[in-house]
């Protein structure tokens, strides 16, 4: 799941990526993204394609919150959870603060089971 999510964002020109390893941290999910789009538009874009992959690929309907806005999308996988901004929400919540201590992969988009 978590390389699939990470192809669709690439795909999709998202920037900024972060992985953020949760197992063992969380039982919310086992995997965190963050990627930021450079307009509304394309925050919403990302964010349609990536649950359109999920829904293809391995007949899921993930949760999300936040897409008639644009500024901030969460897409809830069940495995991994992603967060879709605007440049400017990204730095005003700094989410990857709250996770980040030696667990954050920024644009490691290598060998992912």
């Amino acid at each position: 799941m978590l390389a699939a999510v990470l192809a669709s964002v690439d795909d999709d020109k998202a920037e900024d990526i972060v992985q953020i390893d949760l197992r063992g941290r969380s039982d919310v999910a086992d995997y965190m993204v963050i990627c930021s789009g450079r307009s509304t538009r394309q925050v919403a874009a990302i964010s349609e394609k990536l649950a359109d992959r999920i829904k293809q690929e391995f007949r899921l309907t993930p949760k999300m919150e936040g897409k008639e806005t644009g500024d901030w999308v969460l897409i809830d996988t069940g495995d991994v959870i992603v967060h879709v901004f605007r440049p400017e929400v990204r730095e005003f919540y700094q989410l990857e603060k709250m996770w980040l201590p030696g667990s954050a992969h920024r644009g490691e988009m290598g060998d992912i089971e």
